[in-house]
């Protein structure tokens, strides 16, 4: 005969003592005592225990040992907590939190998590057998009739009477054999271990719609009442007598209990919700996907109005007190009788609720049942391919780094296109609705193991017929297509050197190198014992330490201006906008004067009262436009201070004029030293937080808006200016310049600046019709980037952190390594990682180009206690300075070039034959802060004869804004040394601006590098 319900109970309990648990993963345990199921972990108190049944502690605590002891007390759930902790009850009503917040191992394993300060790692008891403290129905002859309050001053049932075993043997058979022996009609088990006695109902007795809730103390499988609650049972019929309260019995009236009502019978349900019948719910395959808390006053129709308040349009209720919504039946959903969905719900036991693994289904409209969900392996985005089910661990090391959260979206589809577009060629589903991407070589090096497929059997939140993993489970996808992302990895000589150049004075924050082939550092003013807030370096003379450096002075704080270098005939350096009062507004030049090795004799000039901006400007941006005059660009009214959204026009107009720009206003404070270039075919092209525009060169009105720039594969609004400090540099243009320029930006932050550095760079063609950014992964993330224009055509990416953003003591886990890009090569294989540094550089660093060709880099300001400011000069020799080949030479007449001029050069070549030499040009620019401003890079048409090669210039201002330039020649990859040019001319004549006492002017003359006299004009 099938077992009775104590003695299944009693199986089902003694079976759960002998299984054996598996430990897979730190943060759960994957081989559940039988029909146990991880169900979260929760919030818990110590002043209000969300589990509050029994409770043990121990030093040697798992999961396994809590879910036994919680189960041999009749409890079906059970929860560990701070690692030797457990808790048992029947329901748990306080919010679910993020599994990563139970992290705490267990005592006595430490590969499994045992929740942890005030969190409840919580099993559920989901098997068809009752475990806990349930109603039994009634031993032979007996029914329940329910549960009903009491009082000790007036008792529901008057005659407390002693049972086989006393009260620690307490069980119903046991009460209601005492009462029947004693010739009573009604029994009443209350607290676990009191047994009452009486004829009839006394006190005017009120049902109890929950608090029957103690076990009996002899079987903790049944219900006993519980304080002030007692469980009723009536011999024979189903006629109750309710006598008044004080009353004797002799004024009785008599009603009659009636069966639970028919599901199909609830009639004050919300409009077209029906009752749709009774449906399987098997514990490792749900039907519905979201469950509300366990609630004792569960009704049909709490249940339906909780689920639509939440937006389905479907509701399940199971177990008499547990709530499921959804808007479709997943896994198959096989409907069963109805007589199987037995149980009253908690909150009226004239309602039937479901009962163990069956669900009472409502929906107000036609069910749509989808069939068990199964990996996705074909019809996939590109080139995917189906790997298999694999582990992960959510409080350690991910088997793939970056995490997307896609709560209604997430399928196969959906997340590998996004991996994909972002160069990933791993990428993976978990929980159902996360989605991760990386590479194969990260899921080797997390120690990922592949697993059952049985455990990847989570539906995707997007499409509920393919599953999206489990809880630290991946089904796993591998890109099997051309490649995506391809990183080169030189050796030796080939990787480049960094190499100390010179100690500092300064910790400088811009750089420049001048037409005299010096270098002027700006820094923060009276920042250092040294400041002057001003120096410059003579390379020649690295040598003599005191020779090589010389004091410059300003007289107002430069703290984050801006720095360009002007086309007037003496190159002169322009500095505008600062950090406080005065230096707001300042204006500041310097005339570069002297050569290698011949000391410079002029000094900064400003004088805020005479030559000042018309708006105050913290982080500006400044741009040399094709007409020869400059554009100065945003900014702040002070140190992090309210937004200035206008730009102006130096030398300013006789009226003034500040154009406001709307865009600026929106995107503040994210778009400081936003990057500005002027386009080949017109216009100016803006890059600003994560926008980007064209302008009209004369009105600055708006004339195109761009795509906005891609961030991270999971932070669309990741930011590439200031303060997430990425850098922008223009692609080299070739002859005859009909190609479209390519803009290019790397690097920047993530998560306003809290989050990891972005990991890529975005190129565009911002002139072509339907321009789009096309996105290339760098070897490794980075802020605080910068990034050198070689004269071979390549790029040097150098310095930054990992994480955080720019400011003090804002970015983390500095990026020592140099990465050298190669646009000649195919997309997705441009970048090589080459040397490391073995110096820290943080905010405040630079990179300039010097005219060796090689790469100085100086600077890193964080104020932060973890990393020094740093001093020292360091040179990066890109490959081509370190190996044997000799570099070619050249001699040059004319160094004022108009555009479309033909000019020749004497050529020495030692390496190829003079007919496969070529020839680059790069502007001359300021760096800071990620911005090169006015950088430039183009390849001229040239023809060679004998050992004179004719260069002919760019062809107007709009190809090459006019500036000066440093020319290369290159034989076999070996540049020249350079030698400054200017093209383009002085339009703007700047020449004679400002005619101030306090300043002085070269005129407009020709250009000369390092004269020091005026031509009249």
């Amino acid at each position: 005969m099938p077992p009775t319900f104590v003695s299944y109970v009693a199986i089902c309990i003694a079976f759960l003592s002998l299984s054996s648990v598996t430990n897979a993963t730190p943060s759960a345990i994957s081989a559940f005592p039988s029909d146990w199921i991880l169900k979260g972990c929760y919030i818990d108190s110590t002043a209000d225990r969300s589990l509050q049944g029994a409770n043990t502690e121990s030093d040697d605590m798992t999961n396994d040992n809590c879910i036994t002891f919680c189960a041999n007390q009749g409890f079906n759930l059970a929860g560990t907590e701070f690692g030797a902790e457990c808790y048992c009850d029947f329901v748990i009503n306080v919010a679910r939190q993020s599994d990563s917040d139970c992290n705490t191992p267990c005592n006595g394993d430490d590969s499994e998590t045992c929740g942890a300060a005030n969190r409840l790692t919580v099993y559920q008891y989901n098997g068809s057998a009752p475990l806990g403290p349930l109603t039994n129905p009634g031993p032979p002859g007996w029914s329940s009739v329910g549960c009903y309050t009491d009082d000790v001053a007036a008792r529901t049932l008057s005659t407390l009477v002693s049972t086989d075993g006393g009260a620690s043997n307490m069980s119903v058979v046991h009460c209601t054999d005492a009462c029947n022996a004693g010739g009573f009609k009604f029994a009443g088990m209350e607290f676990g271990q009191e047994c009452y006695c009486d004829n009839k109902l006394e006190n005017g007795a009120v049902p109890a719609t929950s608090g029957c809730s103690s076990p009996c103390l002899g079987n903790v499988t049944e219900a006993c009442g519980g304080s002030s609650r007692i469980n009723i049972y009536e011999l024979g019929a189903n006629t109750i007598t309710t006598a008044p309260v004080g009353g004797s019995g002799s004024s009785s009236s008599s009603t009659t209990s009636s069966p639970p009502t028919s599901s199909s019978m609830v009639s004050n349900l919300p409009a077209n919700w029906k009752y749709r019948g009774c449906f399987v719910d098997p514990t490792d395959a749900r039907i519905f996907t979201h469950e509300e808390p366990d609630n004792q006053d569960m009704t049909i129709e709490s249940c339906v109005d909780a689920c639509i308040n939440l937006g389905y349009s479907v509701a399940g209720m199971e177990w008499g007190v547990q709530c499921f919504c959804d808007n479709f039946v997943h896994n198959g959903g096989n409907q069963t009788d109805d007589s199987e969905c037995n149980m009253p719900c908690g909150g009226d036991a004239n309602e039937l609720c479901g009962q163990g693994n069956r669900l009472s289904v409502y929906s107000n409209a036609t069910l749509q049942i989808f069939q068990p969900p199964t990996a996705q392996m074909t019809d996939l985005p590109g080139d995917w391919q189906y790997v298999g089910c694999i582990s992960d661990n959510s409080i350690g090391n991910r088997s793939l780094p970056w995490q997307l959260i896609l709560t209604s979206n997430n399928s196969a589809s959906t997340c590998l296109k996004q991996c994909s577009d972002f160069g990933y060629t791993a990428g993976g589903m978990e929980f159902g609705d996360e989605c991760y991407c990386g590479d194969p070589g990260d899921v080797a090096a997390a120690g990922a193991t592949t697993e059952p497929e049985s455990d990847c059997n989570m539906p995707c939140s997007g499409n509920f017929t393919f599953f999206c993993g489990a809880g630290n489970r991946l089904s796993y996808y591998e890109w099997q297509g051309s490649i995506l992302t391809q990183f080169n990895y030189p050796q030796g000589d080939a990787a480049g050197l960094y190499e100390f150049f010179i100690g500092g004075l300064i910790v400088p924050l811009v750089s420049a190198q001048t037409i005299t082939k010096k270098v002027a550092f700006l820094e923060k003013f009276g920042d250092t014992k040294n400041s002057t807030g001003a120096y410059e370096l003579d390379p020649s003379l690295q040598s003599n330490f005191d020779a090589a450096w010389r004091t410059l002075h300003v007289a107002t704080d430069v703290f984050c201006t801006a720095m360009i270098q002007l086309p007037d005939r003496v190159g002169r350096l322009l500095s505008v906008g600062g950090w406080s009062l005065n230096s707001l507004v300042g204006v500041r030049l310097y005339w570069p004067t002297g050569s290698p090795g011949v000391e410079s004799t002029r000094d900064w000039q400003e004088n805020v009262n005479e030559l000042h901006l018309l708006n105050p400007r913290w982080y500006p941006s400044a741009l040399v436009l094709a007409n020869g005059s400059i554009l100065v660009v945003g900014g702040e009214n002070g140190s992090n201070g309210p937004p200035v959204p206008t730009m102006e026009i130096l030398p300013p107009p006789e009226e003034g004029y500040a154009k406001f720009a709307s865009w600026l206003n929106r995107t503040d404070p994210n778009n400081l030293y936003p990057f500005v270039c002027v386009l080949p075919t017109g216009g100016i092209f803006v890059q600003y937080y994560n926008e980007a525009i064209i302008l009209d060169e004369e009105t600055l009105d708006i004339v195109k808006q761009l795509p906005n720039v891609p961030g991270t594969v999971n932070d669309f609004l990741a930011g590439r200016n200031y303060p997430y400090e990425g850098t922008m540099v223009l692609m080299p243009q070739h002859a005859p310049y009909t190609d479209p320029l390519k803009i290019m930006i790397c690097g920047g932050g993530t998560q306003a600046g809290t989050g990891p550095a972005i990991d890529n760079c975005v190129t565009i063609e911002p002139e072509v019709d339907g321009a789009e950014w096309v996105l290339e992964r760098m070897p490794s993330k980075r802020v605080m980037t910068c990034m050198t224009a070689l004269p071979d055509g390549t790029y040097l990416i150098t310095n930054g952190a990992f994480f955080g953003a720019a400011g003090f003591g804002l970015g983390t886990d500095p990026n020592t390594n140099a990465v050298l890009y190669e646009p000649n090569k195919p997309v997705g294989q441009r970048m090589s990682v080459m040397a490391n540094s073995t110096l820290f550089r943080l905010y405040h660093s630079e990179s300039v180009l010097l005219s060796d060709g090689s790469v100085l880099i100086s600077g890193s300001d964080p104020e932060d206690t973890r990393y020094p400011q740093e001093y020292r000069v360091e040179k990066f020799l890109p490959p081509y300075l370190t190996n044997p080949k000799t570099r070619p030479t050249y001699t040059i007449q004319s160094i004022d070039w108009a555009y479309g001029d033909k000019v020749d050069i004497d050529v020495t070549v030692h390496n190829n034959p003079i007919s496969q030499v070529n020839i680059s040009i790069l502007a001359a620019e300021g760096a800071t802060h990620g911005n090169n401003f006015g950088q430039r890079m183009l390849f001229p048409e040239f023809t060679c004869s004998g050992m004179t090669c004719t260069i002919t210039a760019p062809p107007n201002a709009n190809v090459w804004p006019p500036a000066w330039a440093q020319l290369f020649v290159l034989d076999d990859g070996m540049p020249s040394e350079s030698q400054y040019i200017r093209i383009g001319g002085d339009p703007a004549g700047l020449g004679d601006w400002p005619k101030l006492d306090d300043f002085d002017t070269p005129g407009l003359g020709s250009a000369q590098v390092g004269g020091n006299t005026t031509v009249n004009s």
